[in-house]
């Protein structure tokens, strides 16, 4: 798939200001600061159209973008550490539960996972859930130039051996670096995939 266009549509609150429409929407989302805007501005091909930033918790809203004029990346705030109050926190994991639990328009979930660490509780909790409700999702390894190819491995073995303690199948996964563009093409293929099987 080539994406030819890519445009910030708006962002959101709550679940009833998400555009009104019949695009797909392929949501993104992971724990603060694990390169989630860089992702999407690799995969678009298009530098700052998601806002990058070096501070946890910066996205706080549901934000759409427009791709090819016929469906949607979103990008979703952060789960985890945010240097915000608790109270804000509370709002952000509401507004995402809220997302991905209720949105009918959402026909993937791409759960975005530091492939530099060991599997954290709140990624293996968060995955936990979307099994628990059905919801498709794929996880995303990020940031896998950060480091030794040997290293990315042990770590991705590390988290697929955490996961199948309480999986019988492992979900689709990605490895990726936002910096030298890997993954992209296997990325933007299954979502290829997913709009022709519509």
């Amino acid at each position: 798939m080539n994406i030819t266009s890519a445009e910030f549509k708006c962002s959101s609150q709550k679940l009833s200001q998400i555009p009104n429409d019949d695009f797909l929407e392929f949501a993104f989302i992971g724990r603060s600061n694990v390169g989630k805007s860089s992702l999407i501005n690799m995969l678009t091909s298009k530098n700052g159209l998601a806002k990058v930033s070096g501070t946890p918790g910066k996205t706080k809203l549901i934000n759409h973008f427009t791709i090819n004029h016929n469906w949607y990346i979103v990008d979703l705030p952060g789960y985890g550490y945010a240097r915000v109050s608790k109270q804000a926190r509370g709002e952000f994991s509401k507004l995402i539960l809220n997302y991905v639990q209720n949105c009918d328009k959402m026909h993937y979930l791409f759960v975005l996972i530091d492939s530099r660490l060991e599997p954290q509780k709140i990624d293996i909790e968060f995955i936990e859930m979307l099994g628990n409700h059905g919801i498709p999702f794929g996880i995303v390894f990020t940031k896998c130039d950060k480091q030794s190819t040997s290293q990315t491995h042990s770590n991705i073995s590390a988290f697929k051996k955490r996961l199948l303690e309480q999986w019988e199948e492992l979900p689709t996964m990605f490895v990726t670096s936002a910096e030298k563009k890997t993954g992209k093409e296997e990325i933007l293929s299954f979502i290829d995939t997913c709009l022709k099987n519509c």
